[in-house]
């Protein structure tokens, strides 16, 4: 598990250790960690030169410092700053190691010749943006160079809210102890590349502002059966999905239910999906009853009149007015309205919408029932911030969010409660059918006993896991993600 804490309680623990140590001693052990990094790629790279980018705060100093000691062993290393806002104590060290120290025209230059550039302009503390001189370091920096950046990269938000593409774009980023919202959360996680984290001996008695599952936390949280367990205790899964017009998505929601364990499933649709599913997963039980959990929404059609249609949304109804655990996708999602909001509060509710769901669901629900206006919300918007956008609905529904993207968010209601983030899965699974499989997965983990937080945050991370093994690095189906669950899941366990 990778635990990311905000800038606040960063700083509020390196005051804290700070004090019981000697002075000095915390930002040392800093610079002889990414010295270490440094120096390995150089290595690595058969690199010859290395330039530091130098801000005045602490980020700067530990760049300043490191290519001192890298100075002192032989390399050939340079430093763009300004001389009067650099750390004093750095600064004597790179000037007594040799370190060529260069700004304007000649910093412009000399970054443009390196093979290793250390961005250290900005630090936690720093505003989204690069101030003044930097952004033409930056621009200066040359597409074959390796840019390790400190703590994070300088122009990006620390606490991972928003992208500036004109900020830095590391290859590696070096942090201290712990990781930071900025390294997990989109859209800034793009901009550091491979995350090291040194130990400097922080310690915190504050929850992380994000948590990351890695593989090795599936065993303890996937539901295993064991040998006094029946289809009932397993979990019974009710699915309402698909339409005369997305009669796949009941497919693909069912099949992927059955195999990622469910105890059983009971399948509620129209003509062709029940058709469908029948020849599909002879396993599922078709129409109404006791469930452990419901999911609702993929292929929905709520606005169809047949007969059929709108007794299968009588079903869709009467679960998100029952205490069952929900989860609501695509469809579903147009059914979230107050008196549901109002129903469902204090119930386990899973909401999972892409971007462009969760623009229109923000705008139909607005800030509240008694709203007097709307205000419209842009998919782009969400895109750009999806954190702040999928807390606000979150906020305004009580329900858990499920944000699908390259990087999936799951927002519980709870401000408190961390945000679970999980880049797990190949780009080819941006494709159709691939939300009603991870439906399907999670719903199951719901109708096994997981909170909305942990069934949302292990349901994306064994998605992206099947299809990765399943695409073997090029394409993959939807139905064939389904049908790779059992192999992934098989596969985590087995790291145990």
């Amino acid at each position: 598990m990778i635990e990311a804490w905000s800038p606040q309680d960063v700083y509020a623990a390196e005051a804290a250790l700070d004090e019981e140590l000697a002075s000095g001693e915390l930002m040392a052990r800093a610079v002889e960690g990414l010295v270490e990094v440094v120096a390995a790629r150089i290595s690595q790279l058969d690199a010859e030169t290395v330039i530091a980018l130098v801000g005045p705060g602490n980020n700067g100093a530990d760049a300043l410092y490191a290519v001192a000691h890298l100075a002192e062993a032989g390399v050939a290393c340079a430093a763009a700053l300004d001389r009067g806002r650099a750390h004093e104590g750095a600064l004597e060290a790179a000037r007594a190691a040799g370190v060529v120290l260069v700004s304007g025209a000649e910093a412009i230059e000399d970054i443009a010749e390196a093979d290793i550039v250390l961005d250290g302009v900005l630090g936690l503390g720093g505003r989204p943006g690069l101030p003044g001189e930097a952004a033409d370091w930056v621009r200066a920096i040359p597409d074959d160079a390796h840019v390790i950046a400190v703590d994070l990269p300088s122009g990006q938000a620390a606490d991972g809210s928003a992208f500036d593409p004109d900020g830095v774009l590391a290859d590696e980023t070096v942090t201290f102890s712990v990781a930071k919202p900025v390294h997990l959360l989109p859209p800034t996680e793009q901009a550091c590349g491979t995350l090291t984290v040194v130990d400097i001996g922080l310690t915190f008695e504050t929850e992380p502002a994000v948590v990351r599952l890695g593989h090795d936390d599936v065993a303890d949280l996937w539901p295993v059966p064991g040998p006094d367990d029946d289809k009932y205790s397993r979990g019974v899964l009710g699915v309402v999905a698909g339409g005369e017009d997305y009669s796949g998505a009941a497919v693909l929601a069912v099949t992927a239910a059955v195999e990622a364990g469910a105890g059983m499933v009971r399948y509620v649709g129209t003509p062709t999906p029940e058709g469908l599913v029948r020849a599909a997963v002879p396993e599922a039980v078709h129409g109404e009853g006791r469930v452990q959990a419901w999911v609702v929404g993929p292929g929905l059609d709520v606005r169809a009149s047949r007969r059929e249609a709108v007794a299968q949304l009588a079903v869709a109804r009467r679960a998100l007015a029952g205490e069952e655990p929900v989860l609501v996708d695509a469809g579903g999602l147009d059914l979230v309205d107050d008196e549901v909001i109002e129903a469902r509060r204090e119930l386990p509710t899973l909401l999972t919408p892409h971007a462009g769901e969760l623009a229109r669901l923000l705008t139909r629900l607005g800030s509240g029932p008694r709203a007097r206006s709307r205000t419209e919300v842009e998919r782009s918007a969400v895109e750009a911030e999806p954190v702040r956008h999928a807390r606000a609905l979150a906020e305004r529904t009580g329900m858990t969010v499920l944000l699908k993207g390259s990087t999936t968010l799951v927002v519980p209601a709870d401000p408190g409660s961390p945000v679970r983030s999980q880049a797990d899965a190949p780009a080819w699974l941006a494709t159709a059918g691939a939300g009603d499989v991870l439906s399907g997965l999670v719903g199951t983990l719901l109708a096994a006993g997981l909170d909305p937080a942990d069934a949302g945050a292990l349901g994306a991370l064994v998605h992206g896991v099947a299809a990765d093994r399943v695409g073997a690095g090029g394409p993959v189906r939807a139905l064939a993600v389904a049908h790779g669950i059992p192999h992934a899941v098989a596969h985590l366990l087995a790291r145990h």
